[in-house]
């Protein structure tokens, strides 16, 4: 079992990190959470979920072990699986999401891609106790704000955002049009903003 992976950070992509760990490199499914707390580093650590299934042997990454903890609580519930959990887990932060399943705010839950009434209702019910657990300064120490980058030209922010939002499973005529109105409306947003702003809108 792997617990974490610490070493250089090969390569970088809002969706995917690759570590290079002693000449091994480590291709890791990451959130845009996880994107945002380790852009711009050359070392890394990374908290490791293994997803092992007959077809697919998947590694799944998070920059602090709170967020591995709600990831793990949010693929215990019916219906929701990895990919889906790192949607929610990047449109909103560990701290966010407890605080919405702890007040019981189904509403804002469904503003997330893949995630109806019935799945949001399904999340509060599962979860809610559970979330009480975590400590509110574990979760404040653990959970990762969206910072900002340095700024990138607009071709390439577009390029970059439209990439991971078709990743996580947009359409890429729609992705590209939202993309673009949000780099009209704020030309020097850095690409996770981008994304951010553009998962609430598609």
């Amino acid at each position: 079992m792997i617990e974490y992976l610490r070493g250089k950070l090969a390569e970088l992509e809002p969706t995917m990190a690759t570590v290079d760990c002693m000449g091994v490199g480590y291709g890791v499914n990451i959130t845009l959470n996880t994107y945002a707390s380790i852009q711009g580093k050359e070392d890394v650590k990374l908290w490791i979920y293994e997803s092992i299934r007959e077809d697919a042997y998947q590694l799944w990454g998070f920059s602090s072990k709170v967020e591995r903890e709600v990831f793990l609580l949010l693929i215990t519930v019916s219906g929701i699986g990895a990919n889906t959990a790192r949607m929610i887990l990047s449109a909103l932060t560990p701290k966010e999401l407890c605080g919405i399943i702890s007040s019981g705010n189904a509403k804002m839950l469904t503003q997330v891609k893949g995630i109806g009434p019935k799945a949001a209702q399904r999340i509060i019910v599962d979860l809610g106790d559970k979330i009480m657990a975590l400590a509110d300064d574990t979760l404040q120490a653990g959970s990762q704000s969206i910072a900002k980058g340095t700024t990138i030209l607009n071709n390439e922010v577009a390029d970059e955002a439209t990439q991971a939002l078709t990743m996580l499973g947009f359409s890429p005529a729609p992705t590209h049009k939202v993309v673009h109105k949000i780099l009209s409306e704020e030309p020097d947003a850095p690409v996770e903003k981008v994304i951010k702003l553009a998962l609430k809108m598609l």
